[in-house]
């Protein structure tokens, strides 16, 4: 089983080295390419304004962020660290997430996430559709991953997409099945150690009532005449 950390941020521009900042991260844990259901999401201060442009990508405005914890706060650096450990990261356009992670930690002397650690899924669409628009909206509209939960771009919403895209490009459906097949043979292994069927521990109780036996007997006598009703059938 191999842990990965599906990550996702929202910042307030393109380039960090001109001053523009993280404003959210959200990660996924995933395991063998199976979401644990672990996550880590946060909004953070980025201590400046909040150019037009990248609120009406994420909604996020400078009044909302304001008072959040800054990245440098434990509940932030500290604790994003401790959830990525030394599991490899997955992202969309991964050089982009990279330089801000890394930027962002460089200023508090943290250690830099090196980029052999970063799985990029936009380098992955690319060989499997070349010279196709792989955008992650466009990505999944492709494999049929519905959009239904975002309004506009998020952070934690964009993770859970880019997790069920990355399923997609790692095999998709046929991934599923050789999971679900490995799982119905832990189970058919269990039961056969377990040895043949015996009898219930506590029988399952009539689905029929006693006024509905009763009517059944005399149909039987009535109708029927006999309870061997298939004799005459020669069975």
């Amino acid at each position: 089983m191999a842990r990965e950390i599906v990550l996702d941020t929202e910042t307030t521009g393109f380039e960090p080295t001109l001053g523009h900042r993280l404003v959210e991260i959200a990660c996924l844990e995933i395991d063998d390419f199976i979401p644990t259901g672990r996550s880590f999401h946060t909004y953070i201060d980025p201590c400046r304004d909040m150019p037009a442009d990248a609120e009406r990508v994420h909604g996020l405005s400078a009044a909302f962020l304001r008072g959040k914890p800054r990245f440098e706060a434990p509940e932030v650096v500290d604790a994003f660290l401790d959830f990525v450990g030394e599991a490899p990261i997955v992202a969309h356009n991964a050089g982009f997430d990279r330089n801000f992670i890394n930027h962002e930690l460089g200023v508090v002397n943290r250690v830099h996430l090196h980029e052999s650690r970063w799985v990029d899924t936009l380098a992955l669409a690319r060989v499997r559709f070349p010279g196709m628009h792989n955008s992650l909206d466009a990505l999944c509209k492709r494999f049929k991953i519905s959009l239904s939960e975002r309004e506009k771009h998020g952070a934690l919403v964009d993770a859970k997409l880019l997790a069920a895209v990355y399923l997609e490009l790692k095999g998709g459906r046929e991934r599923r099945l050789e999971l679900t097949t490995a799982v119905m043979a832990t189970a058919a292994a269990t039961a056969a150690s377990r040895g043949a069927y015996g009898e219930r521990p506590r029988p399952l109780a009539p689905r029929s009532t006693e006024a509905e036996r009763e009517v059944h007997a005399a149909f039987i006598r009535e109708v029927v005449k006999s309870e061997d009703l298939w004799s005459r059938f020669g069975l």
